[in-house]
């Protein structure tokens, strides 16, 4: 789960984590009240919507007065950003951060991720802030430093000690790095974060280390036992199609294409979309009903794939162990009947209960296509399709 840049920022000064004062604006005139109360000769005027790349795309500005804070509102409050991580389609800003300036000197990367080579959680930091940490890693690899912490220990003072001198943190400050990187670790272990980032980290002119911009993003698996993040969700930022699935425990995600699909299990999801795609098609969707999928669920499945106005076809690839291929043809049928099928529908079962799968399918009085194998149903769906 993701959550804006202001909210990330209000869990990290719960933890000691120096960040600029701000105000969350919905309106241009909370946002001009928040510039007053700030009381600040300069004011950043930031949209907040979940993806990076906000100020290259025109998504901060600088006021340094409160007409221009109006000014910059009224401009970003419903507009539509478009950055390198939301795809062509932008975002609708709704929600800004109003924050006072700071003078920076000088710019660098913190990050904390779990390192899958390794099975640890790992910090990065680097000296080259404010700027894409993968170009740094492409182009200037060796200005990355990594410290892989151990968790019984978790983050040593000398690892990030270690990590403020290799950067360049100025020796005066090295310790309030320490204190800002450890309680930066502290919130991406006792809140379950899949990653934490800071870019940039900053040093001011009157000597602070300082979060100028926040990225914290949470294992929604674990959001159970974190209640308190669960009410920063912004269902605005999320498809509704994904919201609705989410209602289901149905793993879904949109994509461009317009073949949608259904699949048990993420593995086999993944490897049909592939062929799909090695066919000439393109996926509208990866949806994974899981293993123990009834009838009912499968039938809310289905309706999510249809109501996809770009969906031109749909291929359902169900392999039965857990989950039983007539529970699936049953919910199929259903779903259909409910909404009414006016797209080919492509259908492969195998597994437990495969033949009573089919009949059930074969009885419905439905047009659906079956097939034999993976390859044959996303070559007849792609075909269908192109039709």
């Amino acid at each position: 789960m993701n959550i804006h840049e202001y909210q990330g920022k209000e869990l990290l000064r719960k933890y000691g984590v120096s960040v600029p004062d701000g105000k969350v604006a919905f309106t241009v005139d909370e946002a001009v009240q928040a510039a007053k109360e700030l009381n600040s000769n300069v004011v950043v005027v930031k949209a907040q919507i979940h993806a990076g790349g906000r100020g290259k795309a025109g998504g901060v500005k600088i006021a340094k007065n409160l007409d221009e804070v109006r000014t910059y509102a009224g401009e970003l409050l419903g507009k539509t950003l478009v950055t390198h991580q939301t795809g062509p389609e932008g975002k609708e800003v709704k929600r800004l951060l109003i924050e006072k300036g700071c003078d920076i000197k000088k710019e660098y990367y913190i990050g904390i991720v779990l390192d899958r080579a390794t099975s640890r959680v790992t910090l990065m930091a680097s000296s080259e802030g404010g700027m894409e940490i993968e170009e740094v890693a492409e182009k200037t690899p060796e200005k990355i430093f990594k410290e892989t912490i151990d968790p019984l220990i978790g983050l040593a003072p000398f690892q990030a000690r270690r990590i403020a001198f290799n950067i360049g943190i100025p020796k005066e400050l090295v310790n309030q790095a320490v204190k800002f990187m450890t309680g930066l670790y502290t919130v991406f272990v006792e809140k379950d974060c899949s990653i934490a980032e800071i870019n940039p980290l900053v040093i001011t002119g009157d000597g602070k280390v300082m979060a100028l911009d926040a990225k914290l993003n949470f294992d929604s698996n674990a959001l159970y036992r974190h209640p308190d993040i669960l009410e920063y969700r912004d269902l605005d930022e999320e498809d509704p199609k994904e919201i609705e699935a989410s209602k289901y425990d149905l793993s879904y995600i949109k994509l461009n294409g317009n073949i949608g699909c259904m699949v048990n299990g993420a593995g086999l999801a993944m490897a049909t979309m592939d062929i799909i795609k090695y066919y000439g098609g393109e996926p509208a969707n990866f949806l994974d009903v899981g293993g123990g999928a009834t009838a009912e669920k499968v039938t809310e499945a289905f309706k999510i794939i249809l109501s996809d106005n770009n969906v031109k076809g749909i291929f359902v690839n169900i392999f039965g162990g857990i989950m039983k291929c007539d529970v699936i043809a049953t919910g199929v049928v259903e779903a259909a009947k409910q909404i009414g099928l006016s797209v080919p529908l492509v259908v492969r079962l195998e597994g437990t209960n495969v033949e009573l799968g089919k009949n059930i399918l074969h009885e419905s009085g439905l047009n659906i296509v079956p097939a034999e194998s993976m390859a044959d149903g996303a070559q007849k769906i792609v075909d269908l399709v192109g039709k």
